[in-house]
């Protein structure tokens, strides 16, 4: 059964705390998966202070959800909906399990890749968190298309393992680093019509 198999795959140690709102203090285990690295608790406070902490009425997209920490804090503060998508089967079936526990009826889940999500994607959202694995130029792929995905007045939080500057299409709001890890939170500036260059 899946949850005997995500039970053995689970560590004591797998877990991630929400942080605020009414699911505040509540642990979320979540399975090993290669490449699933969890944002650092104090680096999701931080983007948490940089989005002004209550989100009532937001509309969220969680690309690459891994252990839901995202998109399940955003639920707790308040927000609309969320929608979180995840490509890891073992993953996508720990997401279902806490959302399940936390009664998260405003949580849409979805085990999908990401590129083939937005290619049919027609919402807009307030808030993407976008957490790629690093390495493998996510990235590249994704900031010239996430202008559709978000509303006139979104933003974009992006963690990599590089800093992101800003350009003529993306603005850098707020950017900070922790240990490797390089997070961000872009606004878009016009159209996207080439794709995104770093320096």
């Amino acid at each position: 059964m899946p949850s005997s198999k995500s039970t053995k795959r689970t560590s004591t140690t797998n877990q991630v705390r929400i942080n605020a709102g009414v699911w505040r203090s509540r642990l979320l285990k979540f399975p090993t998966v290669e490449g699933l690295r969890p944002t650092p608790e104090r680096v999701r406070i931080t983007v948490f202070n940089w989005l002004g902490q209550d989100l009532t009425g937001k509309t969220c997209l969680d690309l690459f959800a891994g252990t839901g920490a995202f998109g399940f804090e955003a639920l707790s503060r308040n927000a609309k909906n969320v929608v979180m998508i995840e490509s890891s089967n073992l993953a996508y079936q720990s997401l279902v399990q806490n959302q399940t526990l936390l009664k998260a009826d405003n949580c849409q889940t979805l085990n999908q890749d990401v590129l083939v999500f937005l290619s049919q994607n027609t919402q807009r959202f307030d808030i993407i968190f976008c957490d790629p694995p690093y390495h493998k130029t996510w990235l590249d792929k994704l900031l010239p298309l996430l202008n559709q995905h978000v509303s006139e007045n979104g933003v974009v939080y992006v963690e990599a393992e590089f800093e992101i500057k800003s350009n003529e299409h993306w603005l850098v709001k707020k950017q900070s680093k922790a240990g490797n890890v390089f997070y961000h939170l872009l606004s878009f500036v016009i159209p996207a019509q080439v794709g995104i260059q770093f320096t």
